[in-house]
This record gives C-alpha cells, structure tokens and sequence, in this order.
C-alpha cells in the first residue's frame, strides 16, 4: 500500500492522538478546518488480539477523515501482530501508529505507553510485529526522554526499521503534559529519521507552530491539547494572513454542528461525552462559568440547543 505521509504538503499539521477526545465526530470538524491528518484514540492491542468489539468499533471513521491513522498502546509483540493485520484488514485505515508517548500510570502500570522507551529491546520487537503484518506506512510516538532514554538513543535502536513518521513529543515522561518544550532534543533527532518528523507539544497558535518547525527542522507539527474547543486552529496555522477570531455565534454555530454530529454517530451517549467538548468551547466566553454549569447536565441536543440560545 502506498505511503501517504510522502504526499502530503509540508509542512503537515496533524491532529494528535487523545484518548476519549479525538473519535470520529472530533476528527471531521478538524478536518472541516483543513487538519492534513488525524489519529484515532489510542486503541489497546490486547483487546484487539482478544477479540473486543468495542474496541473495534472504536476506529470507525468516514471517509472524509482521510487520511487516518490509528494510534496502537501496548505491551505484547504478539497482541500488536494480530491487532496490525485485524485493522489492516477490517478498518483500512492510511497507516498504523505505536504510541510509545503516553505519560499516565495506568498505561505505565501495563508496561505500555511511555515506559516502552526504557525497554528497547521490546520496543524492537513490538514495530517489527507491527511492520510484518501490516502493508500500511507504520509510525511511532515517543518522547524527548523517558528516565535514561532520550529520543536519539531511541531512534538510534531503531533505525533500521522501516519507520515512515515519528512524533516527538518535546516534554519527558517525568513533565508529562506540562513545563516547558525541549524543542533542540527534537532538532537533534531530525538526522536519525529517515521519514517524516512531527514536532509536539507546547503549540498554541500560528506563532508557536511556525516557531516550532523552524527551531526543530521538522516536517509539520501535532497539535493536540490546543485544538480542544478550537478545532479552527488548523485554520489558523495554515493562514498567511492572522484570521479573524471567531464570535461568540460562530463557535456556537461550530459546537451545536459538532453535537449534532455525535449525536448521530453515538446517540444520546455521545451527548454526555460531549459535554467536555462544549465546555471547552465556550472557554473564554462571556459568562463561561454559568454556561460550563448548564452544559455538564446536557442530555440532548435540544438542552445544548435551549443552553446556546439563551
């Protein structure tokens, strides 16, 4: 199968893998803002290899998602070998992606995630299982360093593999989400990719991103945390010109067409799960808080619907 990531348009924006955030409807409005490609949630290997629906049902996506790659966490070579050809053949995503990245404890305490970068022995084996049985572009997330491994000691033990993309999230595992971006570990580990190279971490705004790819010499950036209630931040990287700053009815217009949209795809579940979405949303509005209050107890989208028009 051929390899997207070479046709893509540099620099790339992509949309970061989250978990519980970036699902199919989050996906499409970012794609509605010109986001060049989006990951799913990070989707567990084992419970793929064990046959779980739910996760598979996890990775459905439309066809104006394209392209699509779906983020894997883990910490069996066999689990990752079966869920690779299982996605292959049942999803057809663009490529496959191992998230090496994940900061949380509860992922650590399974031996997958971020801990994977201080085994790199298991780290080996889990992209070569994945590389096998798979035709798809295969990717990695992983960190500026996690306890004695940097990026480049990962890199280098890996470099033979056929890697096509590698994210690098410029924080350690010890900062997690927070602190400041080392944006030279991530330029010094520009030699050792052969792909394409994703910096991450710490992009706000149109300033921090070009910033970003010009401090690093990478090929685009992941845009994750900043894209909560914003999704036009693609829009606005992409921009020559400063865009205009969206109204208080724009964005209401964007989040009923998001709710709208999951509502679809998940029913009345998908409105529970979307009330972190509308509250990130109106972040910064007048009378945020009092909205905030309202929209956690959304059931429906006549509720966000009465909420927006107040």
């Amino acid at each position: 199968m051929k390899n997207f990531w070479l046709n893509l348009n540099k620099p790339i924006y992509a949309l970061a893998p989250m978990a519980g955030v970036t699902d199919s409807a989050f996906r499409q409005i970012c794609k509605s803002f010109g986001v060049d490609v989006v990951y799913s949630e990070m989707v567990s290997a084992t419970a793929l290899a064990y046959g779980s629906k739910k996760t598979l049902e996890l990775l459905k996506f439309a066809e104006a998602e394209r392209p699509f790659v779906v983020q894997l966490f883990g910490g069996k070579p066999e689990h990752f070998a079966i869920a690779a050809k299982l996605i292959s053949k049942k999803i057809k995503p663009d490529g496959l992606d191992i998230n090496f990245g994940c900061p949380v404890k509860k992922m650590a305490r399974q031996g997958a995630g971020a801990v994977l970068m201080n085994d790199l022995k298991l780290a080996r084996e889990i992209i070569k299982a994945v590389i096998k049985n798979t035709s798809l572009p295969v990717s990695i997330k992983i960190r500026a360093k996690v306890g004695e491994t940097d990026a480049i000691k990962f890199l280098r033990a890996v470099k033979d593999l056929d890697i096509k993309a590698v994210m690098i999230h410029g924080r350690s595992l010890a900062q997690g989400h927070s602190g400041a971006v080392d944006w030279l570990a991530i330029k010094q580990a520009r030699p050792l990719v052969k792909g394409i190279l994703l910096a991450n971490g710490g992009v706000k705004d149109k300033a921090s991103a070009d910033d970003l790819i010009k401090k690093t010499r990478a090929d685009g950036v992941g845009i994750g945390q900043a894209a909560l209630g914003r999704p036009w931040i693609f829009e606005e990287v992409k921009s020559p010109q400063p865009p205009l700053l969206k109204g208080e009815e724009e964005i209401f217009q964007i989040a009923m067409k998001h709710a709208k949209l999951v509502e679809k795809l998940k029913g009345k579940q998908g409105i529970i799960e979307m009330r972190k979405h509308l509250c990130w949303y109106v972040a910064g509005l007048p009378g945020a808080s009092k909205l905030r209050q309202k929209l956690v107890k959304a059931e429906s989208i006549k509720d966000v619907t009465a909420i927006f028009s107040f």
